[in-house]
């Protein structure tokens, strides 16, 4: 099959009290595309936040122009997988960025993603942090130690062959994700986790690229002891498995 490189690429912005960070991360996406002479669209799902996030994104869609900036809301938290499988009805690129809406990842490793998919016509090209000069700034040990801990836990259990399992900015060929969105089965934290997994067993290829990924600047994070709790049953639960 011939290398094809994104003809357009629609990023899935999955948002819930972001009203602070949705102008600067939708700012730094359309300077990244716009310098990089790359075709985009961005979705904004977002799930009911209560702080305004959604007259933001209203806002974001006059200044850039609706061609450009979609919003497409749900009435509540129902969680990330739901959000991409709702944003990936509206998408029409021929690839999908999955990204965080909190400044975490920045844009500009985008262009850096559509590159290494040329280069090895990869399904998946995923940020890693684990690998190269990626790294992680601004959180405490103990943060850390639960990210390293989850992804060497999962490296033993699952032997995925990538460096970063539980990192959420990630390149899909459009009709891959479709594919592993039809086969996945988890929520939260393990969602991601999953797909690689799944992207294995199912036989696509995955690329990496290392990424610099910075903890969020407003808001409160989302990750709490339930979602480590539920992380160790997905992660047990995908053992058993696959």
């Amino acid at each position: 099959m011939a290398a094809r490189g994104p003809g357009r690429v629609s990023v899935l912005l999955p948002t819930y009290n972001e009203r602070d960070n949705l102008p600067l991360v939708v700012w730094l996406l359309v300077r990244t595309f716009s310098d990089s002479g790359i075709d985009f669209e961005i979705i904004i799902i977002d799930d009911g936040s209560p702080d305004g996030t959604q007259e933001v994104a209203q806002q974001l869609e006059k200044i850039y122009g609706s061609d450009k900036i979609l919003l497409r809301p749900r009435a509540k938290k129902l969680g990330l997988g739901t959000a991409y499988i709702h944003g990936m009805k509206y998408a029409t690129g021929d690839f999908i960025v999955i990204m965080d809406a909190d400044l975490s990842h920045h844009p500009k490793f985008i262009p850096e993603f559509i590159r290494k998919q040329k280069e090895g016509n990869f399904d998946i090209v995923s940020g890693t942090r684990y690998k190269g000069n990626g790294g992680v700034y601004g959180w405490d040990l103990k943060r850390k130690l639960i990210s390293r801990g989850a992804n060497f836990l999962t490296q033993v259990l699952l032997r995925p062959g990538a460096s970063d399992l539980t990192g959420s900015f990630r390149l899909y060929r459009k009709e891959v994700l479709q594919k592993l969105m039809e086969k996945c089965v988890s929520k939260g934290y393990v969602f991601q986790m999953e797909m690689i997994v799944r992207a294995r067993q199912l036989g696509f290829t995955v690329g990496e690229v290392p990424i610099s990924f910075v903890d969020r600047v407003y808001g409160e994070s989302k990750l709490g002891g339930n979602e480590i709790v539920s992380f160790l049953k997905g992660l047990l639960t995908l053992f058993a498995t696959t």
